[in-house]
């Protein structure tokens, strides 16, 4: 993938709704009937946001389905598949914003009294350590998104995820 189709790819991922959107497809394959309803946005807006996540790549067609008349197309988001990548300084920084600014609207609903797990810190590890931190995320964000069900299924509970791990310019590379 060229550095122009990166850059759109990630433009299209750094949004704060599609980031919603994406999250949503990742438990279930939706129409954009069912995206607008559970997130309380038009229809006419999702349907602009899934043309730009699917003609990005981060969303594929999961079938059809008819209603009233109608054909509703379905879509999920192949997680399995993709890692988001930011190829320049600048397209991170745009891709850790948009993220902020979705865990800050997620922080207002977190259920009050219940467990909240926030590491923040700038360390030094052995390269051993360091693999191995990375690997256990990696293991816990995987599970999150291979249990995710759909919206409000009986038995789940709503949960929030985001996870950022870097290694820092020491300024001697």
């Amino acid at each position: 993938m060229d550095d122009t189709n990166a850059i759109a790819k990630l433009r299209a991922g750094a949004h704060p709704l599609r980031l919603r959107i994406l999250s949503l497809l990742t438990g279930s394959a939706m129409s954009a009937a069912e995206v607008a309803r559970e997130l309380d946005v038009t229809h006419a807006n999702v349907s602009y946001h899934l043309r730009v996540l699917a003609d990005a790549g981060h969303i594929v067609e999961a079938g059809e389905e008819r209603i009233r008349g109608g054909v509703a197309k379905r879509y999920r988001h192949p997680w399995r598949d993709m890692r988001l990548t930011a190829p320049t300084p600048d397209d991170r920084q745009a891709l850790v914003r948009a993220a902020a600014e979705e865990l800050v609207r997620r922080i207002a609903l977190q259920r009050t009294r219940t467990q909240l797990a926030l590491v923040d810190a700038e360390l030094w590890v052995s390269p051993e350590v360091w693999k191995r931190a990375t690997n256990l995320v990696k293991e816990a964000t995987e599970l999150l998104h291979a249990e995710a069900r759909p919206p409000r299924a009986r038995g789940t509970v709503h949960v929030s995820t985001t996870t950022v791990l870097f290694q820092m310019n020491d300024g001697r590379q």
